[in-house]
């Protein structure tokens, strides 16, 4: 039985040196060297460029001082999801090696300088056989183009940068209405809008094919709006101060918005909305800097209260309720059971290490890992939640933050304060606002909450969207009858 034993693993690591072998390479040309970081190769048998969409399969390489021209080898020692490059079944794929320098974006293999070949499409038949691939593109900056209505804003930060040891800023699209221009000594409010996760501005530029158009009023009351990027590096800043991301709420609160006033016109007065984390945004900004705003609306935020983080009470339970990969993009239940192989891992995450929803929130609620990346609340494979991140995330359970601090909060806040969600949300978010809105109650704090038919993704009819746009309305007038006096 010893000997049958040994014979197998000596097969095993035979078949572990032979397997499936990617050699991959960058040019000078793209970038001098030498690259220490991470590099992701991305496969897919129907995206013709894999490395633009988080999905799987999926493998990553940690490397240290690689030259131009100096090649690494993807193997079965690569992490791997959801199986190992030798296992993955025959067939076509396209293919695309990503060297990411995390300069600046959120998607890795578009994020700013990062190398990467054309795609190649290669055909996997033999486990033994290996393949070059040559990064000779990078990916290049993008350019917000301004027209006449839409402005690009961009701050440089002296906070971020500091932190991040890179330059930092805060930016926007600035969406002026007609009035801007006819009437030229006219003042106009700020409306402060936040998207959801993957919520960039770049959208706002002005294309070959379209014109953007002047800021649609709130009511009759012409605005600026301006729609906030809540892209980084890590996933969305949701502009709130956290030990990954940097002082973000700080920097918008303290360096942001003196230049927005100081190169428009504005008038002092400032409403916000935003969904999804977007509107955990909205709720964090009015809870840490409430005399900033007027009013803001939370649309379906993010889980305000951990006492329902999903489907999964953070206070009681000791792992993760929903099933592991709830929340990950190119998650699958019908995975290859290869888990009991070496370096396969149990989330997609796991190899994007960085600019995905699971990331995102960790870097938002939890503390740096000795890595440099955010310490995870939940281990991937067995949905167990670390303790000791979990007291680090309370501070930022927004329900607990405002009972703590409403001595304080009061004055400021009181009435400023609108939530709404979908009676159907797909994350549940509708039973976290519900747990906030009892707490709220028991406070006596003038939050206002409000729930509507509709998913996370189906809520926002017409009705929806004039009862937030009306409180902020509401608001700005009772601003503007107090600032007459």
């Amino acid at each position: 039985m010893k000997y049958y034993i040994t014979l197998l693993c000596l097969f095993m690591a035979a078949s572990y040196v032979d397997a499936q072998k990617i050699y991959v390479s960058y040019k000078p040309s793209v970038y001098k060297g030498p690259f220490t970081g991470n590099v992701i190769l991305y496969l897919s048998t129907d995206n013709e460029n894999p490395k633009n969409q988080t999905h799987w399969p999926c493998y990553r390489m940690k490397v240290n001082n690689i030259m131009p021209d100096q090649q690494i080898v993807f193997t079965d020692s690569a992490l791997s999801y959801p199986a190992l490059l030798s296992r993955l079944p025959r067939g076509n794929y396209y293919v695309q090696a990503v060297w990411d320098l995390d300069i600046d974006g959120r998607i890795i293999g578009l994020s700013t300088g990062n190398m990467y070949n054309a795609a190649r499409k290669l055909t996997f038949n033999n486990p033994n056989e290996g393949f070059a691939l040559v990064c000779d593109q990078a990916v290049k900056a993008p350019v917000f183009e301004d027209s006449k209505y839409v402005k690009e804003i961009k701050v440089n930060s002296k906070l971020l940068t500091a932190f991040n040891h890179k330059p930092g800023y805060i930016r926007g699209a600035v969406i002026l209405p007609a009035q801007y221009y006819t009437e030229t000594q006219r003042h106009f409010p700020v409306y402060f809008m936040v998207g959801g996760f993957g919520g960039g501005y770049m959208h706002y530029s002005k294309t070959e094919s379209s014109d953007t158009l002047a800021s649609v009023p709130l009511d009759t009351i012409a605005c600026i709006k301006v729609y906030l990027d809540g892209d980084c590096s890590l996933g969305h800043s949701t502009y709130s101060n956290s030990d990954n991301n940097g002082p973000v709420g700080d920097a918008f609160a303290y360096e942001f918005i003196p230049q927005l006033d100081q190169r428009f016109r504005t008038n002092g007065a400032r409403v916000i909305r935003g969904h999804s984390s977007g509107g955990w945004t909205v709720v964090y900004l009015l809870t840490h800097y409430p005399k900033l705003f007027v009013a803001g609306n939370a649309s379906a935020p993010d889980p305000v209260d951990f006492h329902r983080f999903v489907l999964t009470n953070l206070y009681t339970d000791d792992k993760r309720v929903e099933f592991i990969d709830a929340l990950t993009i190119g998650s699958n239940p019908d995975l290859p059971a290869t888990y009991d192989r070496p370096n396969i891992v149990h989330s997609i995450e796991d190899i994007i290490y960085r600019g995905e929803q699971n990331v995102s929130f960790a870097a938002v609620f939890g503390p740096k890992g000795d890595d440099g990346l955010p310490k995870p609340l939940f281990d991937s494979a067995t949905g167990k939640i670390h303790q000791d991140v979990f007291e680090y995330w309370k501070r930022n359970d927004l329900t607990r933050y405002i009972i703590q601090n409403w001595p304080e909060l009061k004055k400021d806040l009181d009435g400023k304060l609108r939530v709404s969600v979908g009676n159907e949300d797909n994350a549940y978010l509708n039973f976290s606002a519900m747990l906030m809105e009892k707490e709220m109650k028991k406070l006596g704090a003038n939050i206002e909450f409000a729930y509507y038919p509709g998913t996370h993704f189906t809520v926002a009819t017409p009705e929806y969207k004039k009862a937030q746009d009306g409180f902020l309305l509401k608001k700005y007038r009772e601003w503007l009858s107090h600032s007459a006096k």
